[in-house]
């Protein structure tokens, strides 16, 4: 009689999921990324359709390009007269601003930017989004870790998740905790499910049988499916997303079919998804790291630095460097997905292209800073106030900044009373 076919994983392995493992190779990790976040946050507040050329002015360059925009030919960095030679039917919106000795921020009239020079940036609007996104992902997901990786991407570990749910839906998983370091049996499976993912493809030869790890990642790829559209049906946000086995992995997948869509990195696939890309597009390779491999093996090809060995880089980089980058060219990152605690600082500025005339015009712009500190205070919820007040500015003359601290004895009277009150100073 044949004997039942095993999986390359075992009992124990099955069992890191729920411990959110980093070394697991059940590991189920997804990027959640917002497609021209303040493009779309744009379009929703002033009511336009989605297929409305739009990108979001600060100044006179612009910040986020949405995909029509982009179509035309317009990229970020442009400035809005350029946008407009190649774009002209496209709307420019200026990000909202504070104006000097004002207490709340304000969008200016459309076709009317404000002026650098009597205005400060504001991106509290797209926070208070943000916000509510990622509420929805938490919600949603109240065993996953979620990591606010910036104001529109979200790393999510959800390895736990898919865990209970291979026990549920595989009977043949369940009671484990007493086979150890048996393997597991081959799931009995001939297609899977990807919830209209794009699927990596492998290479030809390493792509084998479905096992575990497949099923693990068809699970997330069902769980992300769900979030992006509670996303855009609660919010009418659209968003993409990547699913693989580690942070770098899924943040490469994210970007990998664009907009409003999802990628799976599976395991197998690994090798030929990385071979396309320049390392230095790879988070923290693209620094003097990635121009010191780069100049020293003459290539950006990671596909060509798989041939380097790890005693060469050695020779080049300090030994936890070389390990790091060895490994990280082979996609392997063992960096957690950590719930970011409350922010430990804020900070508000303003550069001026001319020194204030005279302490009154400072004094005016001191009491927008801290407005909008204080606005920022309110949206972390009660009982958070700020110990010290630091205060850097540069005088007219020129040379070093000046830096003043205070320490707070009281809940600080600099903070507006229910946002409404300007700051006496």
């Amino acid at each position: 009689m044949e004997s039942p076919r095993k999986s390359k994983f075992t009992y124990r392995h099955l069992q890191q999921p729920s411990k959110y493992s980093i070394d697991s190779p059940l590991r189920v990790i997804a990027l959640v990324d917002l497609d021209a976040f303040y493009a779309q946050c744009e379009t929703k507040r002033l009511g336009l359709s989605p297929e409305q050329p739009l990108a979001v002015q600060q100044w006179q360059s612009l910040i986020a390009v949405n995909y029509p925009s982009r179509a035309a030919g317009v990229t970020r960095h442009m400035t809005a007269s350029e946008a407009k030679k190649l774009c002209p039917n496209i709307y420019l919106a200026h990000v909202a601003t504070w104006s000097a000795g004002s207490s709340s921020w304000s969008y200016s009239p459309a076709g009317s930017p404000p002026d650098i020079n009597t205005s400060k940036a504001c991106l509290d609007p797209y926070r208070a989004e943000s916000k509510k996104i990622l509420k929805i992902l938490q919600d949603l997901c109240p065993n996953a870790h979620t990591e606010k990786a910036s104001i529109d991407e979200s790393f999510l570990d959800l390895s736990r998740d898919c865990y209970e749910r291979l026990l549920t839906e595989y009977e043949c998983l369940r009671n484990t905790s007493e086979h150890g370091d048996e393997l597991l049996p081959l799931p009995e499976v001939k297609e899977l499910e990807w919830s209209g993912s794009h699927l990596v493809p492998a290479k030809e030869g390493e792509e084998g049988e479905i096992d575990w790890d497949d099923i693990a990642m068809s699970i997330g790829a069902d769980i992300i499916k769900n979030l992006r559209s509670a996303v855009y049906e609660q919010l009418g946000y659209t968003c993409s997303a990547g699913i693989a086995s580690n942070k770098m992995l899924a943040k490469l997948g994210a970007g990998y079919k664009k907009p409003n869509q999802q990628s799976v990195v599976r395991p197998c696939a690994t090798t030929s998804f990385l071979s396309a890309f320049e390392f230095t597009k790879i988070r923290n390779l693209g620094g003097k790291l990635g121009s010191q491999i780069a100049s020293h093996f003459h290539t950006t090809s990671l596909q060509q630095l798989l041939s380097v060995t790890l005693p060469q880089f050695q020779a080049l980089l300090a030994d936890d460097t070389a390990v790091w980058v060895y490994n990280t060219l082979r996609g392997h990152d063992r960096s957690p997905v950590l719930p970011k605690s409350s922010i430990k600082s804020i900070l508000s500025a303003k550069s001026f292209r001319q020194a204030l005339p005279a302490f009154a015009a400072a004094k005016e712009w001191l009491q927008v800073l801290i407005a909008d500190i204080g606005s920022r205070l309110d949206d972390e919820g009660p009982g958070r106030r700020p110990k010290t007040l630091t205060l850097h500015f540069t005088a007219a003359s020129g040379g070093r900044s000046n830096v003043d601290h205070w320490e707070a004895r009281h809940p600080l009277e600099a903070r507006r009373k229910k946002s409404k009150k300007s700051v006496t100073i």
